[in-house]
């Protein structure tokens, strides 16, 4: 992703691609390590895979608003995007590289779109650096909750 508004971040995890996958494609989950993830809703019976859909409730200081999205890619143990359909619009993906045995590059990707009453590409701009920060330390939470396993 290689647009100006894309935000891009990345940790070395010292644990196996499979044991990474795991957590991560546990989308129910994702609300133990992501601090803006306030509650995840799914709204298909499948909980895993393409086409999965779910409403996440996320909370960014005063701001909160629900987060719809689709699972684009399930491509496991290296890729899963999704695609935003609420509020922001846009893609999402996560990218899981295995260094060696025993560690895990993941890479969290998003490319998003903000309406013109949240400022459109101005307010897209403004939030960049906060969520790159709240995404850094979503990862080193991840990072934190695999290695004390």
């Amino acid at each position: 992703m290689t647009r100006p508004r894309a935000i891009s971040v990345a940790i070395v995890i010292e644990r196996p691609v499979a044991e990474v996958w795991s957590e991560v494609a546990d989308i129910a989950r994702h609300v133990d390590w992501m601090a803006d993830a306030v509650a995840i809703r799914f709204l298909t019976d499948t909980r895993r895979g393409v086409g999965t859909r779910f409403a996440c409730d996320t909370r960014i200081g005063p701001l909160s608003t629900t987060d719809v999205m689709e699972v684009t890619v399930w491509d496991e143990p290296r890729r899963l995007g999704v695609r935003h359909v609420g509020l922001v619009t846009g893609v999402g993906e996560f990218v899981l590289v295995a260094l060696d045995g025993a560690r895990t590059e993941f890479r969290w990707d998003e490319d998003l779109t903000f309406p013109w009453f949240l400022g459109g590409p101005l307010g897209a701009l403004v939030a960049r650096p906060v969520l790159r920060l709240v995404w850094r330390r979503n990862l080193a939470r991840l990072k934190e909750r695999l290695e004390r396993g």
